[in-house]
This record gives C-alpha cells, sequence and structure tokens, in this order.
C-alpha cells in the first residue's frame, strides 16, 4: 500500500524536535491533495525521514493522534482521519514550520488581492518602499464552511509578482515565500492580541460586533535583515486559543 509522503524540515536544534516534526507533519498533513493516500510511513520510517529518534518521531505522532488528525491500529499502521476537525490552537514556539502548520488545513476564499501605499502603520516595516502588494483572504472549515478567521497580507513588490494566486487559496503565505519562491526567511515576529470584532470583522466571520476575536500580527525577515511580508489575522475567539511553550535552557 502506498504511503504518505511528508514535506522535509530543517530542524533547529535550539527547540524541541518533537514539537518541530509534529508541527512539519500536521501542515503536510493539512494541506495534503485529496488524491494522496490516508496511510503514513512506519515510526522508523518517518523517524529516519525527519532525522530524529523513534522515540522523538512517537511523542510527535502522539501529539497529532491527541489532536484527532491521526488514527493508530496495532499492526496495522498509523492513517490520517480524513474527517478531523482542522482547527487548532495557535501555538507560537519559534519555529517557522509551525508558523506554516497554524496557517494551513483551511478552505480559503481570495476576497481582493492589488498593489497600494504603504499603510502609514507599516511604514516601520518598508522602508525602502513607496508600494506594497496586498492579499485578503477569508478561511473556513474545510468540513462545515464556517468562516474561522481572516487574514491581509502586505509583501514586497518583487516577491507579488512571482505569487500564482492559485497557490494562495491552497497554501499559507509562509509556505508560498519559502517553498514556492524559495525566499530566504530568517525568523517571524509574533504578535497575539486581545481585541473586540469591528464592522469588517464581524460581518467576514459571522460573529456578533463587539465580540472576542484574537488580533495576529507575524512579521517575516529575510536573511538580507529586510521584511518580506506582514501578516495580520483575524481569529473567531470561540474557535482559536493562544498557548506560548517557553523551553528552560
Amino acid at each position: 500500500m502506498t504511503s504518505f509522503a511528508p514535506d522535509s524540515i530543517v530542524l533547529n536544534r535550539k527547540l524541541p524536535l518533537w514539537y518541530q516534526v509534529s508541527q512539519s507533519l500536521r501542515a503536510s498533513i493539512l494541506g495534503r491533495s485529496p488524491q494522496d493516500p490516508l496511510r503514513l510511513p512506519t515510526e522508523e520510517q518517518l523517524a529516519g525521514h525527519y532525522g530524529v529518534s523513534v522515540l522523538t518521531m512517537r511523542q510527535a505522532l502522539k501529539e497529532l493522534e491527541d489532536e484527532g488528525l491521526i488514527t493508530r491500529h496495532r499492526r496495522r499502521g498509523t492513517f490520517i482521519e480524513p474527517n478531523a476537525l482542522r482547527t487548532a490552537p495557535v501555538r507560537l514556539l519559534g519555529s517557522v514550520d509551525a508558523i506554516v502548520a497554524q496557517q494551513s488545513g483551511m478552505a480559503t476564499e481570495m476576497l481582493d488581492h492589488g498593489t497600494g501605499p504603504v499603510p502609514a502603520e507599516l511604514a516601520e516595516y518598508f522602508p525602502d518602499l513607496d508600494d506594497v502588494a496586498t492579499y485578503h483572504r477569508l478561511r473556513g472549515d474545510e468540513k462545515t464552511g464556517e468562516p474561522t478567521n481572516h487574514a491581509r497580507n502586505w509583501v514586497r513588490p518583487e516577491l507579488a509578482a512571482r505569487i500564482d494566486l492559485d497557490d494562495l487559496v491552497r497554501r499559507p503565505m509562509t509556505k508560498v515565500l519559502r517553498d514556492v519562491l524559495g525566499a530566504d526567511i530568517s525568523r517571524i515576529t509574533d504578535t497575539v492580541e486581545a481585541r473586540l470584532a469591528d464592522p469588517e470583522t464581524a460581518r467576514l466571520l459571522q460573529v456578533p460586533l463587539l465580540s472576542p476575536i484574537l488580533h495576529y500580527t507575524g512579521v517575516t525577515y529575510g536573511t538580507d535583515g529586510r521584511v518580506l511580508d506582514v501578516a495580520v489575522i483575524h481569529y473567531r475567539g470561540d474557535r482559536f486559543s493562544f498557548t506560548v511553550t517557553l523551553e528552560a535552557n
């Protein structure tokens, strides 16, 4: 039986390996094509793929099993759960793959896109630019169709010129920049705030005006120190929580 082929990952040895592996595998699962097989490779094969121990791989798989993304059957193997609810806590642990996983696995509608002047509140991120490309997307649960978040991205024009809109419907912006365009990402700075839904957010997410939402800002930096992308995402407060894990050295 053919097994599902997950994406590869470059591991950061300063972060928990099981967490990085689980988030990378989660992103692969949520971003899979419908025709992809549901059976995962064995623990040993996955451990070899990611370059980790079987024990580390087992811990990563348990995370996904607890989330309901996979089911494990003794002697039969591990399988992707096609009907799993594809929402999860917003977890930030310093890994680009964690950001990709956070944004993956949702039905996406492109609301609008174009190019315009750099907004005043973003001028500090794009000091060398007069204009910036913008994308506005609405994401929802693939199973129920319920809207869960809407996202705006401001991207450097030279990168935007190479972006295929179909890719942005299927993949998170971070994955498009890194894996499709080959952009060298050095870090992403995240900020999450509690806010009240404004009229636009209330309409798009189908929640009452002034209901609680999570306001996420992610700033993606290239290896040359320039900002490549600024993302602002409004998450429904009743569908997401925010978790930060701090590891002791």
